[in-house]
């Protein structure tokens, strides 16, 4: 087979699926068809768990883990390591084998994907909803557990919802409320997550982020991984190595007990699609932590480290040694060996001299009376929330123009790489505010719930009747189970795009439109029209 098929991201090919040799994410046929296969071993797995109660009592935290990881493996741009992922499968089947075992029973048989794609249209559109929302879930979950934060009805959940995918009985009435219950479960997940961050690295606070790099060698950070962006910076410290962070790692500047390290100096770069411009000419190492990982091109593959879930063939990978830990000694010394810049230097993206970041919850919330009394006051008319995943497709500049042409007496709260679009511009203040705050990381989604929730408390009103809007651009599976989780919530009138997911069928379109308001993006100006009356 020299085929493969996949439509989980939003960049997939003519808007419909990638079933050619390769994915637009650079993804070779076979490495999707081993993802898939990883896929069906974990359902094989979550089904043998479920299979009765001493299956269930066999799980380990272990197991969860594992769990976490496969479905990490599987989201947009992050293992195109086929050995890895073999490596991976064995494991599942180890894992299963053992738990069978341990239950009495017979272990459960890999699911085979190609029934799912092959299924009814809106039977395949749910059941992809439900698992590509998994697989953000168990993204922000493995997160949350690499600084030892654990929920157990989370992990349970991953099996719940792995192994109805193999009931060919299963339909809509059963599976609709399973997406919803996606949302619900990621709710407490993305909880869990704001507590291990806040708890270990402190609140947020507003800090500036130079985008300059200093002369001497350095090491840029990719991905989402703060416990990674730690652990090297206590290894680098005093080895005269400098870091500095790319796409999604920005708001890391934002954390008291990560931003006292003097040598995590700035940040290099935009989003992720924007990558191999942005590493060319580095002389530097970059270490991804997470996704989102582009095939690296030649100029700079010889630069390229991976840890955690992610993996790419002939790129270095750094693993868990025999003490739990990490050594990224040989990070440091290709950062040492290349030497740096020998003067200061901007790359041609960078063409402020600062970033912004910092607003999260636990700051916008502190500030919760100001903004209440500015909208009594009339002062403040709106607030958008726009952010979401970025991405290379055309049409992304939307959510640059709707931002530029919000109107003046409006706030723009954001987070996730979708702000690199926009977050360059000064917009102003109100009330000693900036009118527009980078709330953080896409893993940061709950803060932002949190604010609207604390603001319709604030008013004796319903989350619907603020006046506020979400503009939502996605790209790859966490943005699903995001929006699940809105989803789950109740708020209705979000605009969705660039582009709708390729994976809703137009009876699942009609639900979400009849019965949660959703809007496929038009223009900025209708849009804003509409939103404002």
């Amino acid at each position: 087979m020299d085929t493969m098929f996949c439509f989980q991201c939003e960049q997939t090919a003519g808007c419909t699926g990638c079933t050619s040799a390769a994915g637009v994410c650079g993804k070779k046929a076979p490495t999707a068809r081993l993802q898939d296969e990883l896929t069906g071993a974990l359902v094989g797995l979550a089904r043998t768990v479920r299979a009765s109660e001493a299956g269930a009592a066999a799980v380990r935290h272990a197991t969860d883990d594992l769990v976490m990881e496969g479905l990490f493996a599987t989201v947009t741009n992050v293992d195109f390591d086929d050995e890895e992922l073999r490596r991976l499968i064995g494991r599942v089947h180890a894992e299963r084998a053992r738990i069978a075992e341990a239950a009495g029973t017979e272990a459960a048989p890999d699911y085979e994907l190609d029934e799912l794609w092959n299924a009814q249209e809106d039977v395949r559109s749910l059941k992809s909803l439900v698992l590509f929302g998994l697989r953000g879930m168990a993204a922000y979950a493995y997160h949350a557990m690499a600084l030892g934060y654990r929920d157990e009805a989370v992990s349970a959940f991953l099996y719940e919802g792995l192994a109805p995918l193999a009931d060919a009985e299963a339909g809509a009435d059963a599976l609709l409320p399973l997406a919803m219950k996606v949302g619900e479960v990621n709710l407490a997940c993305m909880e869990l997550l704001d507590r291990a961050n806040t708890e270990t690295f402190g609140t947020p606070e507003p800090t500036q982020v130079a985008r300059t790099v200093e002369p001497g060698p350095f090491i840029v950070v990719s991905g989402h991984d703060l416990h990674d962006l730690k652990l090297l910076l206590d290894q680098t410290a005093g080895r005269g190595v400098n870091v500095y962070t790319h796409g999604e790692m920005l708001p890391a500047h934002a954390y008291p007990e990560l931003k006292c390290y003097p040598h995590l100096k700035g940040n290099l770069g935009t989003a992720w699609q924007n990558q191999r411009t942005e590493f060319a000419d580095l002389p530097a190492p970059v270490l991804f932590t997470t996704n989102c990982l582009m095939p690296p091109a030649k100029s700079y593959a010889d630069r390229v480290f991976t840890t955690g879930p992610v993996a790419y063939p002939g790129a270095a990978h750094i693993g868990m040694n025999e003490e739990g830990g990490k050594d990224f000694g040989p990070v440091i010394e290709r950062a040492l060996e290349l030497g740096g810049f020998s003067e200061p230097h901007a790359i041609a993206a960078d063409e402020g001299s600062e970033f912004t970041t910092g607003f999260g919850h636990g700051t916008v919330l502190g500030v919760a009376d100001t903004v209440v009394d500015a909208v009594k006051q009339g002062a403040i008319s709106h607030f958008f929330l726009v952010g979401g995943c970025d991405g290379a497709r055309a049409g992304r500049n939307y959510f640059r123009d709707f931002v530029q042409q919000t109107p003046e007496d409006s706030v723009v709260l954001t987070l996730a790489c979708g702000k690199f679009r926009f977050n360059d511009l000064d917009l102003g203040t109100i009330g000693g505010l900036p009118r527009l705050m980078d709330m953080g990381q896409c893993n940061d989604a709950y803060g932002a719930i949190k604010v609207a929730v604390a603001l319709a408390e604030a008013f004796g009103c319903g989350v619907n009747d603020l006046p506020l809007t979400l503009v939502l651009s996605w790209y790859e599976q966490k943005a699903v189970c995001i929006l699940l989780t809105l989803l789950h919530l109740g708020i209705k009138g979000i605009y969705l795009g660039p582009t709708l997911p390729a994976f809703v069928s137009p009876a699942v379109l009609d639900v979400l439109v009849r019965e949660f308001d959703v809007h496929p993006v038009s223009t900025p100006e209708q849009d804003l029209a509409a939103i404002l009356g």
